[in-house]
């Protein structure tokens, strides 16, 4: 079977630059607002302290962050069967980051839509999108117990968690297994037993992305994006002249990631921020200061991930990309 290929416009207007406009807008007047309230005085003598260097370096950290994630989303492409050139499928991958403060699951709506248009069915762009979450989920769970080794009495729980994310990729690599506990959830029942079965449905279908190699090593990579922001966010804090040591800055970043997923709210937004300051001030830093150290931390990791996906989906707007026809 052979692919042609036939020019076609990428329409990506109406209701997804809606979207974009309106989820930036209102999250950006939130800001605002978080940053009123920690003073923008305060935010503005971070901003110097930290300096324009120092606001590159976290910008580079960020970018690391998206470059390996990317190499990521790659593999999981090759592995469902549709490898995809490099520079058409970073655009596209990209993109992806301008609805990261949309409710809901836009911004995977919109990379299925344009990978589309290069051959790959929905359901292999949505296996590539759960498998890159569960990636995520675990490279921040494990960030997050490596920054309670700081104390000593927490290492019950970390010798119970990385065993549990162990479990757990062993599992997920498991395709008979998972069929067989799909086969034990009942056909008929409440909301609960539907997701149930419907998630192990998922996980089945994305079973190429879970074989135990693959997923031990973009796990480590995954482990290693994050790490770059999370050093970032340790800089930062240093930078201001807080005695924050790395562990407890790693772990704060963390597990702000991972209240921001838990809150379902589109990027995080509250649910991240409330937990940084809240760690911070609680290691004792001043309100003021935290709110400022959260602040630059999230616009140089969020604000800028949708300012360049912004920039690439303007940049996709009603350029041609190939369609691939089977012929037999």
């Amino acid at each position: 079977m052979n692919a042609t290929a036939s020019e076609e416009p990428v329409q990506l207007s109406g209701w997804r630059y809606r979207a974009v406009v309106l989820s930036v807008v209102g999250s950006a007047l939130g800001y605002l607002a978080f940053s009123l309230w920690g003073g923008w005085q305060a935010v503005g003598a971070a901003v110097r302290e930290v300096g324009l260097i120092g606001i590159v370096i976290a910008l580079f950290m960020s970018s690391v962050n998206y470059g390996l994630r990317f190499v990521r989303w790659q593999a999981y492409l090759k592995v469902l069967g549709h490898p995809m050139p490099w520079r058409p499928s970073l655009n596209i991958y990209l993109a992806g980051f301008a609805l990261t403060t949309t409710p809901g699951k836009a911004g995977e709506a919109l990379r299925g839509v344009l990978l589309k248009r290069w051959g790959v069915p929905y359901p292999q762009s949505f296996a590539a999108f759960f498998s890159e979450r569960l990636s995520d989920l675990f490279a921040v769970v494990l960030l997050t117990l490596f920054g309670l080794s700081l104390y000593p009495e927490a290492m019950p729980m970390i010798v119970v968690g990385v065993s549990l994310v162990l479990v757990g990729l062993l599992v997920l690599s498991q395709r008979r297994l998972l069929e067989r506990l799909m086969l034990m959830v009942p056909s008929e029942g409440g909301k609960v037993i539907g997701l149930l079965r419907h998630l192990l449905q998922v996980l089945v279908h994305a079973q190429q992305c879970h074989r135990l190699r693959l997923m031990l090593g973009l796990t480590v990579l995954s482990v290693v994006a994050w790490s770059a922001e999370a050093l970032a966010f340790d800089w930062i804090l240093h930078w201001m002249g807080a005695e924050i040591p790395l562990t407890f800055a790693v772990f704060v970043y963390a597990l702000a990631m991972l209240a921001g997923a838990v809150s379902f709210m589109p990027g995080g937004l509250g649910g991240a921020e409330a937990v940084m300051v809240g760690l911070l001030v609680w290691k004792g830093m001043n309100s003021a200061d935290a709110v400022a150290a959260t602040v630059l931390i999230r616009v140089a990791t969020l604000w800028f991930a949708v300012a360049i996906g912004a920039v690439m989906l303007f940049k996709l707007k009603g350029e041609t990309a190939p369609r691939r026809e089977a012929v037999q």
